[in-house]
């Protein structure tokens, strides 16, 4: 029935009728066109592979990273020495399969395709469920591409530049004994990246998914006040899922930023609360 009501909103905007196949048919056609942006950004990605693999994505694996610097630097300003300085690591890759480094350019073409063309997808997305909105949410949702966007290339940045970073320093560094060497390989460090931006990235979203839940009355600042316990729990969850291992290290690092978001969420949460009621008593 919610899906009907959906379609049914959409034919506010439409000069004719439009049967539930015909709207089948447009959001065809959306994500058609979502895919060949990703196609056309992961064909880009895959001519400039090398330079992305040797320079991009091993960024996070050398000593002289920009964040591992900037790191560096804080820990010997504020007065704790070199105690913040990344250990310089003999990070290698492996692939133990004949096929292995083949497939894995197409997933770094891809998976970088689609980051890239994020934006695009979500605007065809956007331009599908506009239709159903009115004027007033329309105007009270100005800027909603921007902030989509913004939020997940802040994920995926956080995800590259810090946790990354920490993740390949301390696991390359921690020695359980001399004669075992660690030797992972490429598709293990991709997968690993690929949980730790993309994922992060999507998990970023939060704020706006709680600005989007608020405004039709599903959820309440009050509400998530009440159940911010639960909420950390599944936060901690989440960033379980996200992140390659589960040690304290890793989740700790992942569920700081995403707290952060979800007390941001709250205090959106809270404004649109009051606007709201304003509203209210504007009525009564």
């Amino acid at each position: 029935m919610a899906l009907l009501d959906f379609f049914n909103k959409r034919k506010r905007d439409s000069d004719a009728e439009m049967s539930f196949i015909d709207h089948l048919e447009e959001l065809r056609w959306h994500i058609v066109r979502s895919v060949i942006a990703v196609v056309i950004c992961a064909i880009v990605v895959f001519i400039f592979s090398d330079y992305i693999v040797d320079t991009i994505l091993f960024g996070p694996t050398r000593v002289d990273f920009v964040s591992a610097k900037w790191l560096c630097a804080i820990g010997q300003k504020i007065g704790i020495g070199d105690a913040m300085c990344f250990k310089d690591a003999q990070v290698r890759f492996q692939e133990t399969t004949m096929t292995g480094q083949f497939i894995a350019s197409f997933t770094v073409a891809f998976i970088g395709g689609f980051i890239i063309a994020f934006p695009y997808i979500f605007w065809e997305f956007w331009r599908f469920i506009k239709p159903a909105l009115s004027a007033k949410e329309l105007r009270r949702t100005r800027g909603v591409i921007f902030w989509v966007s913004f939020l997940f290339f802040a994920g995926v940045a956080f995800g590259y530049y810090i946790l990354t970073p920490f993740m390949v320093n301390f696991y390359f560094n921690y020695k359980l004994s001399a004669q075992i060497d660690i030797r992972p390989t490429f598709s293990d460090y991709m997968e690993n990246l690929i949980y730790t931006t993309v994922g992060i990235g999507l998990l970023f979203q939060m704020p706006l998914l709680v600005m989007v839940l608020a405004k039709i009355g599903i959820v309440t600042a009050k509400f998530l006040r009440k159940y911010r316990r639960h909420a950390f729990v599944i936060i901690i969850i989440a960033a379980a899922i996200i992140t390659p291992s589960t040690d304290p290290f890793s989740l700790t690092i992942v569920t700081i930023p995403l707290y952060i978001l979800f007390e941001a969420s709250i205090a959106l949460a809270s404004r649109i609360n009051k606007d709201q009621d304003k509203k209210l008593n504007e009525w009564s």
